[in-house]
């Protein structure tokens, strides 16, 4: 099914992970990979290695019917020019997860292995971690891949290969994936993101939507979008769960218990408090992964085993420290309105560290829901103006202090040097507006990329900042 690329030309569209890990595959199957980038210093590092290389302004123009394959990274939107000339002139467009399809259906690097496709707004990496827990708990060989880190075709070529796949996917990967049948997939939810990207909450809906196409399909019933798309699912078979007690056919949570009755008749499947993280949102992400190995058949004391020995990464609702009786808590990884509102509802009383890029998003129905938890708000990055105002339109009592990017940084320092000393003010500014029994929160509701080189970075900037604190300074604004 891939022989029609070997011996032909196939063009790798960005060169960051997912694109150097098609190198090998593609020499695997005797295709002759050519590399184009944005930036010249992938290309120079692509030649280095002894790669054909090309600038994307180069091949806008040229005559590109000498490839058998365009593979494009996910980040490439559908119009970028170089994606639009392979189209126009009959090339196939694959996206690198669509590639890694058909490598496996192939039996590339032996047998095919069991799909189990994460995707949705908020949740991925924490159901896909538990998900691989469970498996590993069970003894089934499994590896968590594709947009946690580790790319599907590297997972792929390991020796001895896993069984089941485990796969976080974006909506970008998931776009630009058609042909994934996944053994069993999820859509968590469907929130406003990247709607700069795909054009609308449809379209961005749709994307997703893509993970119910297999034997067995599972979406999140407490989320309108994706328990919509239920009803639209091509999957074999459709289960739902939900916080709360399931119907038939469902998941959910009785009496402080994980139920299973959509593979069974009735079976607890876990404590809701040996979840990690706590709260509605891990209990969700919970009931998704074991979802996802009920439909594999893996058994509930397994289960119950895998969610119990799974533990929150950091940047995801990751208690810092506490201090004079506040605690200081990092969700860096909260990038989005619909993340920051599930984080700040798992606290009474918050004041909220927000901004960075809303890519599109609306703030104004999360400020008004979560208006009355909020004691304060210190607001940075390029969308804070946009936060503030929502705060004085559905929250004028909550003090708000808004950050310019410049405050307490030189301006000749380096970029990282300025988005630390942004974050150690934001932070001081958050200890000053708080008393015992608060929360400071990192829930930006945002992207990073303004300031920082990723939400990673952006979460450590809060940590170094929250551990220099003293007592001193808890409460001082009050």
């Amino acid at each position: 099914m891939l022989e029609f690329l070997r011996g032909r030309h196939v063009l790798v569209a960005g060169w960051g992970v997912s694109g150097r890990s098609l190198i090998e595959p593609l020499r695997d199957i005797g295709a002759h990979p050519v590399i184009t980038d944005n930036g010249a210093k992938a290309l120079a590092e692509a030649a280095e290695l002894g790669l054909e290389v090309a600038t994307a302004v180069e091949l806008e123009n040229a005559d590109l019917s000498r490839f058998a394959l365009v593979i494009t990274s996910p980040g490439w939107r559908p119009d970028s020019p170089v994606l639009v000339s392979a189209v126009t002139e009959g090339v196939p467009v694959w996206g690198d997860v669509e590639f890694a399809w058909w490598v496996d259906q192939a039996r590339i690097y032996g047998p095919v292995r069991k799909w189990l496709v994460v995707t949705g707004t908020n949740g991925k990496t924490t159901t896909t971690q538990m998900t691989h827990s469970i498996l590993r708990a069970a003894g089934i060989s499994s590896v968590a891949c594709g947009n946690i880190g580790l790319p599907i075709l590297d997972a792929l070529r390991r020796n001895p290969g896993p069984q089941v796949l485990a796969v976080e996917l974006s909506s970008f990967q998931l776009h630009w994936a058609p042909s994934v049948r996944p053994e069993a997939g999820v859509v968590l939810n469907v929130a406003e993101d990247h709607l700069d990207w795909h054009g609308g909450l449809d379209a961005y809906a749709a994307a997703k939507a893509r993970a119910l196409t297999g034997r067995v399909g599972v979406v999140g019933l407490d989320d309108p979008v994706a328990g919509s798309l239920a009803r639209k699912a091509k999957a074999r078979r459709t289960v739902g769960f939900r916080v709360g007690v399931p119907a038939d056919g469902e998941l959910g949570v009785v009496d402080g218990k994980l139920l299973d009755r959509a593979f069974t008749k009735a079976a607890i499947l876990a404590e809701t408090s040996d979840i990690s993280p706590q709260g509605p949102a891990g209990i969700a992400d919970a009931l998704a992964a074991a979802a996802l190995t009920r439909a594999i058949d893996v058994a509930p004391q397994f289960v119950k085993e895998g969610l119990a020995e799974h533990k929150v990464g950091p940047h995801r609702t990751a208690f810092v420290r506490e201090l004079g009786g506040v605690e200081f808590v990092d969700d860096s990884k909260a990038t989005n309105p619909h993340a920051a509102r599930a984080s700040i509802m798992a606290h009474p009383q918050v004041v909220w560290v927000a901004g960075g890029l809303l890519k599109g998003a609306s703030i104004d129905d999360l400020v008004e829901e979560i208006g009355d938890r909020l004691v304060g708000a210190v607001l940075f990055g390029a969308d804070a103006p946009v936060i503030a105002a929502a705060l004085a339109r559905h929250a004028p009592e909550v003090p708000v202090i808004a950050l310019d990017a410049g405050d307490d940084a030189d301006m000749e320092s380096s970029r990282s040097q300025r988005a630390e000393a942004v974050m150690g003010r934001a932070v001081r500014a958050a200890a000053g507006l708080a008393r015992a029994g608060d929360t400071v929160l990192l829930a930006p509701a945002a992207a990073s990329l303004d300031m920082y080189d990723d939400y990673t970075h952006r979460g450590r900037c809060f940590v170094d900042a929250v551990t220099a604190l003293e007592d001193g300074d808890i409460g001082r604004a009050l």
